[in-house]
């Protein structure tokens, strides 16, 4: 369930910085409704696109393009034009964005990585992270037999919500729910995690920004600040930063399940009075 409320109706909720990636126009799993609808909520002196914005890859195999994608696009140019700052760091399925470092596309700058510094003084490494995954870097074509699968699974998960929709269920993941229980997936994500925090160590800042394996996240690890931003395709989640610099993570999708739940009655009306019967004259 969407909100789609007029955007001169939406209160908007203003940050020093906002954090996404792996929204993957193009692809019918991205879920740009909802990413609409959080972009006429949430607005930043910053925006950091944190790469797989588009999916050159499925685009290269079959054309797949909706309004609802290019109205996201539309809605980002639209804020830069507004005068918000918007870095695009490209990933390894919008790779051929690479060829175009700093360069500027409608006032989105794009850079293969960047140092952002928060309002706090913490210094973050903002990178999409595929260079540091080894079958991507290593294996490109297992890579793509893995994006292959991925595909399948998010259209086996499409129609498996669309009944649970129609018996009243809420939105269910299958991928997001077999990465987490499968021990390889639990040891991927916990060794590509500890790689980012080396490289941000390596590079001498406080922390890094990253998404790519589409598990978000927000902790810390052996005093380095470790943020994944998730994705638009399952998770709907991003990371904003606050005016003094305080980083949280918004999961989009249970805020919109939230505000779709009925309201339950707190307290019961007071009993209507009842009438006093007149007296009549003798």
């Amino acid at each position: 369930m969407q909100t789609h409320e007029p955007e001169d109706m939406v209160q908007e909720k203003r940050f020093r910085t906002l954090f996404l990636s792996d929204i993957h126009l193009g692809t019918r799993g991205c879920r740009a409704d909802m990413l609409l609808d959080f972009l006429r909520e949430y607005d930043a002196e910053r925006i950091y696109l944190v790469g797989d914005i588009f999916d050159g890859w499925r685009l290269k195999r079959g054309w797949y393009w909706p309004q609802a994608h290019n109205d996201v696009v539309q809605k980002l140019l639209r804020k830069a034009r507004k005068g918000a700052e918007i870095i695009y760091v490209p990933g390894n399925h919008d790779e051929i964005m690479r060829h175009y470092l700093g360069t500027h596309f409608g006032g989105i700058e794009v850079r293969d990585r960047d140092i952002h510094e928060t309002a706090d003084g913490k210094k973050l490494l903002v990178i999409h992270g595929d260079q540091f995954d080894m079958v991507v870097v290593n294996a490109r074509w297992l890579a793509h037999v893995g994006d292959a699968a991925y595909t399948v699974a998010l259209a086996v998960n499409f129609w498996f919500n669309w009944l649970r929709r129609h018996w009243g269920g809420q939105y269910w993941s299958l991928s997001k729910w077999a990465k987490l229980r499968v021990k390889q997936a639990v040891n991927f994500i916990g060794a590509y995690e500890s790689i980012l925090v080396a490289e941000a160590a390596k590079s001498g800042v406080d922390g890094v920004v990253c998404g790519h394996i589409h598990h978000a996240a927000l902790t810390e690890m052996n005093g380095i600040r470790y943020v994944n931003t998730g994705d638009w395709v399952e998770s709907c989640t991003a990371i904003t930063e606050d005016f003094d610099g305080t980083l949280r993570l918004v999961d989009w999708s249970a805020t919109v399940r939230e505000r779709s739940r009925p309201k339950l009655q707190t307290a019961l009306p007071a009993p209507a009075e009842k009438a006093k019967p007149q007296k009549t004259a003798a």
